[in-house]
């Protein structure tokens, strides 16, 4: 469903060219100091996780190196398909009822209102750790010992996404091949927000035709 201009005004904020600024989400000073993070604090959970993980898969199980480090690299690639229909689906979600509204802006929207606020570039540490225990319960049901290799590749994954969002944010965009990344979220970001769901890849954005338009 295309984005209407008074989502736009929540999600992209076209009444505020220069998107500066942070806000102020809880009234509670405890809250409001939780709903912040450096953007180092979850990859360093996400790297200390995985290697204990890693740890474990070569230490307890019989599953071969080699095996372990293909399951690792689906990992990866699953976490760029799990990036993009988050962004586009739930993120991006039409706030149609006061719940999702609210939902939508608290997860989602206070992003695009205030992009260049570095403090919420990543979600809270506990919501962080709580993403890696469900993680972690729904990929052992369904893959058992392969978890301790999956897991490391998706929070891999995980970690490039936040990575790369972070830097585009924060740093002008490279001179190199790279730069397609600076681009297309700025124009997620400042233009059209139905377009460039991915932020650490634009693979699934060229294959579900989300790719922004070239323009002449």
């Amino acid at each position: 469903m295309p984005t209407s201009t008074s989502t736009l005004k929540k999600i992209g904020r076209l009444d505020r060219p220069d998107n500066t600024g942070s806000a102020h989400m809880f009234e509670n000073p405890l809250l409001e100091k939780l709903s912040r993070t450096h953007i180092l604090v979850p990859i360093t959970l996400f790297f200390l996780v995985s290697s204990v993980c890693l740890y474990f898969a070569v230490t307890t199980t019989n599953i071969e190196v080699g095996v372990g480090i293909l399951v690792l690299l689906s990992g990866i690639f699953a976490f760029t398909f799990v990036e993009y229909m988050m962004h586009k689906h739930f993120f991006h979600m039409e706030p149609d009822t006061p719940v999702k509204d609210k939902l939508q802006y608290s997860v989602h929207g206070v992003h695009h209102d205030y992009p260049k606020d570095k403090d919420r570039l990543a979600m809270p540490p506990f919501v962080s750790a709580a993403y890696v225990l469900i993680f972690y319960a729904v990929f052992n049901l369904i893959m058992g010992d392969f978890t301790l290799y999956f897991l490391p590749g998706f929070l891999v994954g995980y970690s490039s996404y936040l990575g790369v969002h972070y830097v585009v944010h924060a740093f002008q965009p490279p001179k190199n091949f790279l730069k397609v990344l600076w681009v297309n979220h700025a124009v997620h970001h400042y233009k059209d927000p139905d377009v460039a769901f991915g932020v650490s890849s634009p693979l699934w954005d060229y294959i579900l035709g989300t790719m922004p338009k070239k323009e002449k």
